[in-house]
């Protein structure tokens, strides 16, 4: 009788384990983190931006291992428009569930100052997940120019303020950005003629159209290597590696001209802290593999692999610093 009933009681707290472990189990399914992130759903990453810029090559470097990492496919979308609002909006109006990610540059804290009225607010709207990496810009013109330097640039535009231009990949960019921050520390003037991103940007300096370019470092890297172009200054606060030759404007006496084009990682704000969590630690994980770090330092980038609050950070610093660059270099806003 003693043997019937313990034996009874030991199936009882069999079963009684085993259901308490599926119910665990059906919480963690319908749990946000598990749902969103670690289930077969894949990923939509939105770029703001047409494809081969800058935060497109980095979403495509990063596709397959990031999605190796979270166990799921990742699709990439290209949504450009209105300087890359379009986009962004959608991402700050998407479900808040970890599913619809966006992948943006420096672009992202460079229009608030720009724009009276966006369709987000840059803060409020979004999730930090993950600073991802940094071209620093470049100024350069052609191996034959007589603008042998910076030096020689600055005397120059003194010499006859209206002649100097440059070609910039558009209003509103960090290369654009960082002529203007220049032109205001030296006292100087030089034309921004602008194009539609830094391909076109760059074919106009190639081909005579301007006479300087100031762009980010990955659109024009191989030329400088090639020698088809001249890099007068970077502003990356020590020498590139794979470009040794050409100086820092910190060097060259402009201690804050350290200006490079961010590329970013965000999820619509409300999403789960578990769910950013893991896709922080993912990307981490990601941009630490040898191969990745290769494949972006090969184009021009520095992997910087910054957590939620590094991120959270910078994005604070530098919507305040191009609000107050926009307004002092008196460049309109844009309606």
């Amino acid at each position: 009788m003693v043997r019937r009933t313990v034996s009874a009681v030991a199936r009882l707290y069999v079963f009684v384990v085993g259901l308490a472990g599926v119910l665990l189990l059906m919480g963690l399914l319908s749990s946000p983190a598990f749902a969103q992130v670690s289930s077969g759903k894949p990923i939509r990453i939105i770029i703001p931006f047409g494809p081969a810029g800058s935060a497109d090559v980095i979403a495509r470097i990063l596709q397959q291992p990031l999605g190796q990492a979270l166990k799921q496919n990742i699709i990439i979308e290209n949504r450009p428009g209105a300087g890359s609002n379009l986009g962004t909006a959608a991402v700050a109006h998407a479900e808040p569930d970890g599913s619809t990610l966006l992948i943006t540059t420096s672009a992202f804290v460079a229009n608030p100052g720009l724009y009276k009225n966006l369709p987000y607010d840059p803060v409020k709207d979004f999730a930090p997940i993950a600073d991802l990496a940094v071209a620093p810009n470049i100024i350069a013109t052609l191996p034959n120019s007589e603008l042998k330097s910076l030096r020689n640039v600055i005397a120059r535009a003194k010499a006859d303020p209206e002649k100097l231009n440059y070609a910039s990949p558009g209003n509103g960019t960090t290369p654009q950005l960082t002529m203007e921050l220049f032109k205001l520390r030296a006292g100087i003037n030089i034309t921004n003629i602008a194009y539609g991103g830094g391909g076109p940007a760059t074919q106009a300096l190639l081909s005579g159209t301007v006479d300087l370019l100031c762009a980010s470092l990955p659109n024009v890297q191989e030329q400088v290597l090639a020698g088809t172009m001249k890099g007068l200054a970077m502003t990356s606060r020590e020498r590139w590696s794979e470009l040794p030759d050409v100086p820092t404007f910190v060097e060259l006496g402009f201690r804050d001209i350290v200006l490079d084009t961010g590329h970013f990682l965000l999820a619509p704000a409300g999403t789960p802290p578990d769910v950013i969590e893991r896709l922080a630690k993912a990307t981490k994980d990601v941009l630490a593999q040898d191969t990745v770090k290769a494949r972006l330092r090969q184009v021009g980038y520095a992997p910087i692999a910054g957590g939620p609050e590094v991120l959270k950070e910078r994005i604070a610093k530098e919507v305040a610093f191009f609000k107050e660059l926009v307004a002092s270099a008196k460049i309109p806003q844009i309606e």
